[in-house]
């Protein structure tokens, strides 16, 4: 199956669009270090914003792994404590009692799947639709709910989100945001409408992949924390009022109500009834290979038929959506390492690779272009290629990157030559 849409151009203000300055609203750097250094012990760089470097050259999330694996982390009392949550709010008439956001992939899965046949719970999985569907994710979707799940899923208005996506590729440097604040938000609003207080994700993402350790020994984030952490500093009512100034949002589009399902519920709803999130990783050990075999057997999760993903090793990561692969190519712009790093440090973390062999896959695959969705990525956002690379070369940092001969390479790499040249 192909999935074809019939994407009109985008109504844009010309005259608005030329006249506003591209000035980043990107905060995340400001507190980033100039001065790049790579973890002794992983591939990540101090360039991952909120990524705290010890005093031995170790990232935080190379620490947190020793907990988690180490033995100073009791999961038995954490298991405890998961027992005891969800004896709480365990329905006794079958009616659903807790919400899962759910794109169908390995991690979700296993969220879903073990709390309704290892738990007894009643589980609904909620999705805020991917930008477009790959052929892979849509069946990977289709198979979590065949396995015996209820789903819903949220498609936000069309139009409108690829105008947030323009706008957050232009001033963010990443066309992803959009997804992001719904991913955050809908659970929530979902809670509300159908009563269910009751929310797990998968993984706390700042503690299991690098950034900030404020929430390491809690099983919850505040929606106060969102803004920080997930939104580069700047959410979506700053991206609108940015995008209406530029001309690609009209007073039309600000006036939507589909903006509600990009900001979370009014707080004083959310503590009316009570609603609580929790990572699923803070009661159980997090291992993204065990969650790949475990999703494939329980719920026919699988893989990239065509092989790896490009810019990475793997093939079974973040495969649900078109747009994706630009997310983590713009990480690599930005930072200056890529999603291969991301992954192969993950990998290093849950000892399934050395640190040599981290960095001989971060040496083959990080600046990989992934060009098998290239063409879909110029046409949801109505943009040519050569405004593509116009938008890259602005987030090339001074201190990340550097042209040589009119060819642009990296000031520092994880080599053990140190450099690109």
């Amino acid at each position: 199956m192909t999935i074809t849409l019939k994407l009109p151009k985008l109504d844009i203000d010309d005259q608005k669009y030329q006249a506003y300055p591209k000035v980043t609203v990107d905060r995340q750097f400001e507190t980033v270090p100039d001065e790049i250094t790579f973890c002794s012990r992983c591939v990540i760089s101090n360039q991952r914003p909120r990524t705290v470097f010890d005093n031995e050259g170790v990232c935080s999330a190379c620490r947190y792994a020793e907990k988690k694996f180490g033995g100073s982390i009791d999961w038995d009392k954490r298991e405890a404590e998961l027992r005891a949550l969800l004896d709480a709010h365990r329905s006794k008439d079958g009616s659903f009692d807790c919400l899962v956001p759910s794109s169908g992939g390995k991690d979700s899965a296993v969220v879903i799947h073990q709390l309704k046949h290892q738990y007894g719970m009643h589980p609904l999985a909620i999705t805020w639709a991917p930008f477009v569907y790959t052929d892979v994710g849509w069946e990977n979707y289709l198979n979590t709910i065949q396995a015996g799940f209820d789903g819903l899923v949220a498609w936000p208005n069309g139009l409108l989100h690829r105008k947030l996506a323009r706008v957050a590729f232009e001033l963010k440097g990443d066309a992803f945001e959009p997804f992001v604040y719904g991913q955050k938000s809908f659970a929530f609003h979902a809670a509300l409408r159908f009563k269910i207080p009751l929310i797990f994700y998968g993984e706390n993402g700042e503690v299991e992949y690098g950034g900030s350790m404020q929430n390491a020994d809690k099983p919850f984030e505040a929606v106060e924390d969102w803004e920080q952490l997930y939104f580069k500093g700047s959410g979506v009512k700053t991206l609108a009022a940015a995008g209406e100034k530029m001309g690609i949002l009209s007073q039309t589009d600000l006036k939507e109500n589909s903006f509600q399902f990009y900001q979370a519920p009014p707080i004083e709803e959310i503590k009316k009834l009570n609603i609580q999130m929790h990572w699923w990783s803070y009661y159980k050990l997090w291992v993204p290979q065990e969650n790949f075999y475990y999703a494939a057997k329980h719920t026919g999760f699988t893989v990239n038929p065509g092989g790896r993903t490009g810019g990475t090793y793997t093939k079974g990561f973040s495969i649900d959506d078109k747009l994706d692969p630009f997310h983590y190519y713009l990480m690599f712009i930005k930072l200056g390492h890529g999603r291969a790093s991301r992954e192969a440090s993950s990998d290093v973390r849950c000892g399934h690779l050395t640190r040599d062999e981290a960095v001989a896959l971060v040496k083959r695959f990080d600046r990989d272009f992934p060009k098998t969705y290239f063409k879909d990525f110029l046409t949801y956002l109505d943009i040519t290629e050569e405004h593509f690379w116009q938008i890259i070369d602005r987030y090339r940092r001074p201190n990340v990157w550097k042209k040589v001969n009119g060819e642009w390479k990296l000031r520092h790499t994880v080599a053990k030559d140190g450099t690109d040249d």
